[in-house]
């Protein structure tokens, strides 16, 4: 996966700086793939990515995209603390099929296979496809820095956040989300006929806004909806959009 870049973090302080961080439990990098993410204060979503340990070290795979700015941003959160962040060469590869010997399976959901950070080679695959089946989003298209909440869109679900865990950057705001009675935003899976480009409003018959359309692959597709107006029939551009359902 030429669009992820793997840092290597080391330090005797390296787990504790990040389980103060983000929204999952860095200890149990020990057993596999975690996948977390770091928020603002306000609790909004900065980026998403995956830690696994490796010997004295933890090894954070990130979409390239996000890589410099979250490098800077932990950098900053560095201080005293004994921790080194090192950005590696190692490429990522993920496939499909049972997870071999030295790979991870992806812990947000089964159908999206296994990682693996050793060399080998991965396995094409529609991961599109899988993805807006599977409910998951993705770095830049549905997840948008500075405005996403990770409960809106689906980290508890796709075992992203950790309640227990303690105190992180953010913590409060997703707690309170997490004892609302329901949330009135966020990511569904939507039936798509027609096409329209990642980012088309949603709109009611009356011509509210109802949400956004992302990721579209084979008559489905992702959308971030506002559920009381997700009801009846739905446009997007040219694109009729039907919604399916949030969990």
């Amino acid at each position: 996966m030429s669009t992820r870049t793997v840092f290597r973090i080391t330090g005797s302080d390296r787990e504790t700086f990040l389980q103060n961080l983000v929204t999952n439990d860095v200890a149990r990098a020990k057993e596999g793939l975690v996948w977390t993410a770091l928020l603002t204060p306000q609790g909004k979503y900065l980026a998403d990515f995956f830690l696994l340990a490796e010997g004295d070290a933890l090894l954070l795979d990130v979409d390239t995209g996000l890589a410099a700015g979250l490098a800077q941003r932990l950098t900053m959160y560095r201080l005293r603390a004994d921790v080194k962040l090192e950005e590696t060469k190692i490429a990522v590869a993920r496939g499909t099929d049972e997870t071999p010997k030295g790979a991870f399976p992806d812990p947000r959901d089964p159908s999206l296979g296994w990682r693996a950070y050793d060399g080998r080679s991965g396995e094409e695959a529609d991961w599109d496809a899988l993805r807006v089946a599977a409910g998951v989003p993705e770095s830049g298209i549905e997840l948008q820095p500075n405005e996403s909440y990770p409960l809106e869109q689906r980290f508890e679900a796709l075992n992203g956040v950790d309640f227990k865990k303690g105190c992180y950057v953010g913590q409060e705001v997703t707690a309170r989300m997490k004892h609302k009675t329901e949330l009135r935003k966020g990511l569904a899976k939507v039936r798509v006929q027609g096409a329209a480009d990642p980012g088309t409003p949603i709109l009611t018959a009356d011509g509210k806004e109802a949400g956004t359309l992302y990721t579209q692959a084979g008559g489905a597709g992702l959308a971030y909806l506002r559920f009381d107006r997700a009801t009846g029939t739905l446009s997007a551009g040219d694109a009729k959009v039907t919604f399916e359902g949030s969990s």
